[in-house]
């Protein structure tokens, strides 16, 4: 048995529809499309609440029920939300196709009902040196941003 969800995300310039699916428990696969980005990385995570009330600054955080440090989503300390980045081409498209194990449609990780967020700019992962790498992977505003609902199926 599958669970699937989906998220429509919304910015002034940046949009996109993404889907999620996951088998059982297995890892969670993340497909999809994100239109109207500048070329090259940009941020991509799992927020902690799915409230747009005040914009995507109303998300609040990462995704952090393990209470770690940021991280990619190959290190083995990160944030539950911290699913690195996604890359457009010179066109603004991003292509969105990502496996997580860490992500959940169930259980205490599940996603659902929390926000999506994109980021202006790439996320460092954590390596940076920045005083945001350790926390948000310094990658900038909030361009689109959409909360994570249970799909039809």
């Amino acid at each position: 048995m599958s669970t699937k969800a989906v998220c429509v995300l919304k910015g002034e310039v940046v949009n996109g529809t993404l889907f999620f699916c996951q088998d059982s428990k297995g890892p969670v696969k993340v497909t999809g499309e994100v239109n109207g980005l500048s070329k090259g990385l940009h941020g991509f995570h799992v927020h902690e609440f799915g409230d747009n009330t005040n914009g995507c600054i109303s998300a609040g955080a990462h995704f952090n029920p393990l209470n770690k440090e940021h991280g990619g989503p190959k290190h083995e300390i990160r944030h539950v939300g911290d699913l690195g980045n996604i890359e457009a081409g010179a066109d603004g498209v991003a292509k969105v196709s990502i496996t997580d194990s860490m992500i959940s449609l169930q259980g205490d990780h599940s996603i659902i009902g929390r926000t999506l967020v994109v980021h202006a700019d790439p996320d460092d992962l954590g390596d940076g040196g920045h005083e945001l790498s350790k926390t948000t992977g310094n990658a900038g505003a909030r361009v689109a941003c959409g909360v994570i609902g249970i799909a039809k199926m």
